[in-house]
């Protein structure tokens, strides 16, 4: 099978394209430069001329804060890209995974949100975006998955870990918010979780993260003594010691239990994927 993963040079699209060619599939990573997806005839061109089996839409704006600012490039991309790729995913009669976020809910209390039937209330340009996103592909096509990710982490780019562990070198301190809940996703285990899916039929609307729940400061707490670095202080702080323009979610716990019901694995809990990424970045560096 031939599949285009978008947003190859990010976290996930990395590691769907190394996760699809380990299963024996051909895959084709495209980013901006290969393929612009809010110019309509771009994306045309690039899915007309290969024979595609599915597409795994992992390129987003994901920069939450300038997001407040730039309001229509973020649309751009995550609502009017996304709608271009759908479309000609509905001519070509061929699955589509669109990789959404739990900033689509409001974030409020300790419910573990459901992927169905839940009230959406985005707290910001970001998260009301990649809703719009939903709705598009919803509406567009049948055969589809949405898939709701939180906390991301992967080799490919930036991540909290990766900046944990620079500041933890660098001041051996740091302070971390201890009142938002959620739980980390490592791209390596949701590649494999999204691989499985496009080769079934069980399509919809799903939640896929980590097993296990956290605060950032616990996440803080426990990379740092996983990586041998018990000697750097963490504090916990409230969130508006931190003032950002977008606000974010306190409650980003996620129900997994459709994942079961239809026949796919949960992932592995967050600390157990967290040791695994932290000896690939060992490797990487020695």
């Amino acid at each position: 099978m031939r599949y285009l993963v978008t947003g190859v040079k990010g976290q996930l699209g990395y590691d769907v394209v190394k996760e699809l060619e380990k299963k024996g599939h051909t895959a084709i990573g495209v980013d901006r430069e290969e393929m612009d997806i809010t110019k309509e005839e771009q994306v045309r061109s690039v899915m007309e001329q290969t024979k595609f089996d599915g597409v795994f839409h992992c390129a987003a704006y994901t920069a939450v804060d300038r997001a407040e600012d730039e309001v229509e490039i973020c649309r751009q991309i995550n609502v009017n890209g996304t709608k271009y790729l759908a479309q000609v995913c509905k001519e070509q009669n061929i699955p589509m995974i669109y990789l959404s976020t739990d900033y689509v809910f409001h974030g409020q209390g300790e419910h573990f949100w459901k992927p169905d039937g839940e009230e959406i209330a985005p707290l910001n340009v970001y998260g009301q975006t990649k809703y719009e996103g939903e709705e598009v592909v919803k509406q567009l096509l049948e055969k589809y998955f949405i898939v709701r990710i939180s906390w991301v982490f992967g080799l490919n780019g930036n991540n909290f870990i990766k900046t944990m562990l620079r500041l933890g070198k660098e001041r051996g301190a740091v302070q971390v918010v201890n009142d938002q809940i959620g739980s980390p996703t490592y791209t390596k285990d949701l590649a494999k979780l999204l691989v499985a899916m496009i080769e079934t039929k069980q399509y919809g609307t799903y939640h896929a993260t980590n097993e296990g729940i956290c605060s950032w400061y616990e996440f803080a707490c426990e990379i740092f003594k996983q990586a041998g670095m018990k000697e750097v202080q963490v504090t916990p702080v409230a969130s508006d010691a931190f003032p950002v323009k977008a606000k974010r979610p306190f409650n980003s716990r996620m129900s997994k239990e459709k994942l079961e019901e239809n026949g796919f694995e949960r992932l592995p809990s967050w600390q157990d994927a967290l040791q695994r990424y932290l000896k690939e970045l060992e490797t990487i560096s020695s």
